[in-house]
């Protein structure tokens, strides 16, 4: 099982970097002490605490020119991660 699918990149968690604060999509599966072990390992840093939550589904609903369409979208886990103090992760340093 895959912990963190990937790094959210938003102007709100942005903002939340500098606080030391890191949003993840991590698996429904996963639980705070498995979120904590696969931060440490990714990005080789010191991990205080781990705050998640689940957004649920929402309904959708698309107009076309003969008829509309709905739908679900799917439901996620998000993981906000506190690092130590002075410990930061450079999501860009790749690109």
């Amino acid at each position: 099982m895959e912990v963190l699918i990937k790094p959210l990149v938003t102007e709100k968690v942005t903002a939340l970097n500098d606080k030391g604060v890191y949003g993840f999509i991590v698996d429904k599966k996963a639980n705070k002490v498995e979120i904590k072990k696969a931060v440490e390992k990714a990005y080789n840093v010191n991990v205080e605490s781990v705050n998640t939550l689940i957004t649920p589904s929402k309904k959708k609903t698309r107009y076309t020119k003969k008829t509309f369409l709905s739908g679900r979208t799917s439901s996620i886990k998000k993981a906000f991660v506190t690092l130590a103090k002075g410990e930061v992760i450079d999501f860009y340093s790749s690109i």
